[in-house]
């Protein structure tokens, strides 16, 4: 199963390359696996995201969206933040060439392994690009981002009070407020 899934990553990668990718959902990885989430205007005041497996999972970090930065190709945005964690090229390609996000997260959150002294300056840098990217190569997303229109955006988790709210909303909500900061740029 996580072969298959490397393997639709490594296709989806080359297809994009070429310009052959269609735009459908159908082509994203993250659709062949999670149903989308409608594009329909979002009324409420606060939207709540963290699984990929529910609503709106396409903004977490784990959602399946290859993504190219610098014409290097990340399966995803996890996958590009957990390498920003290293200088030392042989664990960048580790953090890389992990089979999934899950993966990916557990190397660049190993103890073991030194990361760069500028991480704690770099990271909301990384986070940034990461996101960046992942917005601006896929319309799809653009247009679900949009559809939330003024909703207080919110990573919803008590496993992160950094890029998330600590489930209880006293978490920093970084990731949140980077998605309505693109969301306000997107609306120009």
């Amino acid at each position: 199963m996580k072969k298959d899934i490397y393997n639709a990553f490594i296709l989806f990668a080359i297809l994009l390359s070429l310009n052959l990718y269609a735009g459908d959902n159908q082509s994203i990885p993250h659709y062949e696996i999670y149903p989308p989430t409608p594009i329909v205007e979002y009324k409420e005041e606060i939207l709540d995201f963290y699984s990929v497996k529910n609503l709106y999972g396409e903004f977490s970090n784990f959602a399946l969206f290859p993504i190219s930065i610098n014409g290097r190709w990340y399966q995803t945005s996890e996958h590009y933040y957990q390498s920003e964690k290293y200088i030392d090229l042989e664990l960048k390609e580790k953090v890389i060439n992990a089979t999934t996000p899950m993966e990916a997260a557990m190397i660049g959150r190993d103890p073991q392994f030194p990361k760069r002294e500028d991480w704690t300056s770099h990271k909301d840098v990384a986070m940034e690009i990461a996101v960046r990217a992942k917005f601006s190569q896929y319309e799809v997303l653009q247009n679900l981002l949009l559809s939330t229109k003024k909703a207080h955006i919110y990573e919803h988790t008590k496993n992160d009070c950094y890029w998330g709210d600590c489930l209880d909303r006293t978490g920093q909500n970084k990731l949140g407020i980077l998605l309505m900061k693109l969301r306000s740029e997107l609306d120009k």
